[in-house]
């Protein structure tokens, strides 16, 4: 988690990467206004870009939070908690 990840989408442009939050997927967000959520799924045809709320993207991004701390990576979990507080307060 120590790199920032960019994926340049073909309607909204350059989205951030939020985090993991699954096998192959990860959630991004537009860049500037940190509005729109994407859940970003790597497929063998390519990356499927699908796009999802901001409750449900905070709610993905909180049960992270939780596996990282009950794996006990500390480090990650601090990281994406102040990811969390930047974007979803």
């Amino acid at each position: 988690m120590d790199d920032e990840t960019y994926l340049n989408h073909p309607t909204f442009g350059l989205l951030y990467r939020v985090c993991m939050v699954g096998e192959n997927q990860e959630l991004f967000t537009t860049l500037y206004a940190q509005r729109l959520f994407f859940l970003v799924t790597t497929t063998p045809n390519g990356l499927k870009f699908e796009p999802i709320g901001r409750s449900d993207s905070r709610l993905m991004v909180e049960n992270r939070l939780r596996q990282l701390r009950r794996a006990g990576q500390m480090k990650e979990y601090e990281q994406l908690q102040k990811i969390h507080q930047r974007t979803f307060q």
